[in-house]
């Protein structure tokens, strides 16, 4: 857990002016002649007010996703780890930062809980409600509003140049990178500043010249606006003058139009009954995992507080060329061979790991049949700005009117856990099971009623209910697309993009990031469930290179 701010006369000189910014509220306790009518009128004209003002002082409300991730189980960091292709040259770094992030309104923005009490707004600089000062009631804390409050950044407090071991370095650099991004997972971060820090390993390992780690807390945005925004920050190695080329993202097919025939329109038609049907299905099966519909117990399956625990991040590089030469032969997406090549790398890990059990009684734990396992997916139902729009964003240091923060529902997808003779039948499972959830609007469900919980029970109500379907399901995954083309961050070259999460309650997270004709492959886990994780890691490159090998041969 992250230790809480300190508010005494040795803060920063920012968070002594935040504690100035008071609001008075006009409380009038006469009787209304108009009735109850017209005390909510006022009360909303107040409320109107009270946000116009906020407005003015440069503060935005915390979503509530936002404010989930600051709950205690779900206190999520993203990392995204660089492997450029020159030394690190810091003072382009500042002054790139200084011209691009540090100009997002949530880069430059401090996390404040304003504690309404009889007269005035006490604004509280905690990283959480339940750390706030005695001297506020249980009452007005369960009342806190938390905000977005603009600052000063200083970039010395948010650049980090480690002192590493120069023998561990030499000996073996991709494992000292390694250790120390999976350092992070263990570190609290500084809630007097804003949520995030630019990490500095300069020097050279088996697949770039140095690297840099970005670390950023969960409540700054969602997962794919913020890998969006890092990529408006980079530039074409071709053209630098210019914003790097992303690969085009399909669209669903809308009504047909009325010249299309009646068995076009039926078949649409046909279509909505589908999407509803399943959408029920799947809103079923979501309410009754945050009750109580749990996974098998398998080696993938966290324990409890495994959220709090160290987790190590790894990372191998799959070739992007062949992971589309099987969408191809298979007539699929790329998505679909991504989720049928982790289902053969889980049934690869799990038969070996239980088989092992079997002959030697280690841990007990036996092959089962018709095995359960889910994973807790986050999708971004709101549609990301471009790169341009981001772009735009940071260099005028307003939102132009783009609607920024986590607007993300969730979804469970369920992998294939078996072994096949024929390695195509893990991507045919796959693509069944995508195209199933994605005739479902399970995601927009799951957001739509989260907001609802938490306006009727409350943020606690909310992650209690989260916190059941994760530790009910037995991972995390997700896959993100990158750049098309070469690209530069702040005139350094990128060679590599591995992104992960961790302060969830999964003991296994699986993500993909594409980049140029590159796939990364990405595990965050648990350091002490998982001693043989690289083992784990090469299960994924060999179900990937049997399934290319059997597509090639289809062919």
């Amino acid at each position: 857990m992250d230790p809480p701010a300190t508010a005494d006369a040795a803060s920063s000189s920012s968070c002594t002016s935040l504690r100035k910014r008071t609001a008075a509220l006009s409380v009038n306790t006469s009787s209304s002649p108009s009735g109850s009518g017209g005390s909510r009128s006022r009360e909303r004209e107040s409320k109107a007010r009270q946000e116009m003002e906020a407005a003015d002082r440069g503060e935005e409300p915390m979503s509530p996703a936002g404010r989930l991730f600051r709950e205690t189980h779900f206190n999520c960091y993203i990392v995204a780890l660089l492997g450029l292709g020159a030394p690190v040259d810091v003072a382009a770094a500042r002054a790139g930062l200084e011209a691009t992030l540090v100009r997002h309104p949530r880069f430059s923005s401090l996390q404040i809980y304003f504690v309404p009490t009889s007269t005035v707004i006490q604004s509280e600089l905690l990283p959480n409600p339940r750390a706030a000062s005695t001297k506020v009631t249980d009452d007005a804390r369960k009342n806190a509003k938390p905000r977005w409050v603009r600052t000063t950044v200083n970039l010395d407090d948010h650049i980090v140049s480690p002192r590493l071991d120069p023998a561990a370095t030499s000996a073996d650099p991709d494992r000292a990178v390694e250790d120390y991004v999976s350092s992070l997972s263990t570190l609290p971060m500084d809630h007097s500043r804003p949520l995030w820090e630019f990490h500095v390993l300069d020097f050279p390992t088996s697949e770039a010249a140095a690297a840099v780690a970005i670390r950023m807390h969960h409540s700054l945005g969602d997962g794919v606006s913020l890998i969006s925004l890092l990529m408006a920050c980079t530039r074409s190695a071709a053209d630098p003058s210019r914003l790097p080329a992303l690969p085009p993202s399909s669209s669903g097919a809308g009504r047909p139009a009325l010249s299309a025939g009646v068995l076009a329109i039926a078949a649409w038609v046909w279509s909505l009954v589908v999407l509803a049907w399943n959408t029920l299905v799947d809103v079923v099966r979501f309410v009754a995992t945050s009750w109580f519909l749990r996974d098998s117990r398998t080696p993938f399956m966290g324990t409890e507080g495994v959220e709090f625990r160290r987790k190590r991040f790894l990372n191998c590089t799959l070739s992007l060329d062949d992971v589309k030469f099987v969408k191809n032969a298979m007539k699929c997406t790329v998505n679909d061979v991504l989720i049928g090549v982790t289902s053969a790398a889980l049934s690869r890990y799990y038969f070996r790991k239980t088989t092992s059990s079997d002959d030697t009684s280690g841990s007990g734990t036996k092959a089962q049949k018709n095995i359960r396992l889910r994973s807790a997916m986050l999708v971004n139902i709101r549609k990301t700005p471009g790169l341009h729009t981001l772009a735009e964003m940071m260099d005028s240091s307003k939102d132009n009117a783009v609607k920024w923060g986590n607007q993300i529902g969730y979804i469970v997808l369920p992998f294939h856990i078996a072994m096949h003779d024929d390695p195509l039948e893990y991507i045919r499972l796959g693509k069944k099971t995508a195209d199933r959830k994605k005739r479902s609007l399970e995601a927009v469900f799951t957001y739509w009623s989260g907001n609802l919980v938490v306006k009727l029970l409350g943020i606690k109500a909310a992650a209690a209910l989260c916190y059941g379907m994760f530790t009910n399901t037995t991972m995390s995954f997700s896959s993100l697309a990158g750049p098309a083309e070469k690209v530069e961050f702040y005139g350094h070259p990128i060679v590599y993009i591995a992104t992960s999460v961790y302060g969830h309650p999964h003991a296994l997270t699986v993500h993909f990031q594409s980049y140029m004709n590159i796939m990364k492959l990405v595990l965050a886990v648990d350091d002490e469930q998982f001693p043989d994780s690289h083992q784990l890691l090469d299960d994924f490159a060999e179900s990937l290179r049997l399934v290319r090998q059997a597509a090639s041969e289809k062919s």
